[in-house]
């Protein structure tokens, strides 16, 4: 018995366009439950177990800074764990918690993991890959985050590769052309949901 029938898991790799392929599907009514909005909360909720265990520094009133904890966690493994350790769990149920609530309305709904296929810990059967080549994730996140070929290239081998995610995927959104492109693609991706869900 699946927990989540109507939910389909989001996911890709970084640069591929899942933000603007979300924003899409909002356009056509769908609703959404974003995994990075989900942590930005909690993190700032853990404002006090981040300072001590990573030290003042880390936050302010304001909350955590995620630009100098994220560089910290970055080029750290032990330190990355320990974030991890603290946030992930709490990240999942509540996650599963607005899933649950979603599951309501008996209509598909999609719930962007960025990281689905490392944590293998969400209860997803259907899953969706926002796809575009290697070459192209590269040369977007270097435009996007200003980085040099070599940091682009490492930021991206820290997840599984694209490849592997597509071939893993139920659906596929290919991303490696124009917005065009990406909508016609976003378009035939909504038919396919409407036919496996039974939608008129």
């Amino acid at each position: 018995m699946v927990d989540f029938p109507h939910g389909i898991a989001l996911t890709g790799g970084i640069a591929t366009g899942k933000s603007t392929v979300c924003n899409l599907l909002k356009l056509y009514g769908f609703h959404i439950i974003d995994a990075d909005s989900v942590a930005h909360e909690i993190l700032d909720e853990e404002k006090e177990e981040i300072a001590r265990l990573f030290g003042e520094r880390y936050v302010s009133e304001k909350g955590v800074d995620r630009k100098a904890l994220g560089a910290l966690v970055f080029h750290n493994k032990e330190e990355r764990l320990k974030l991890e350790h603290l946030l992930h769990p709490k990240i999942r149920r509540r996650i599963l918690q607005m899933a649950q609530k979603e599951e309501r309305f008996r209509v598909p709904y999609f719930v962007d993991i960025p990281l689905f296929f490392e944590r293998g810990n969400y209860p997803f059967t259907k899953v969706v890959v926002v796809y575009a080549p290697k070459e192209l994730q590269i040369e977007r996140l270097r435009k996007r985050e200003r980085l040099s070929l070599e940091e682009a290239k490492k930021r991206v081998s820290l997840q599984i590769d694209v490849e592997e995610k597509k071939e893993k995927a139920d659906y596929v959104i290919d991303n490696s052309k124009d917005l065009k492109h990406l909508q016609k693609e976003v378009e035939s991706f909504i038919e396919r949901i409407k036919d496996d869900f039974g939608i008129g």
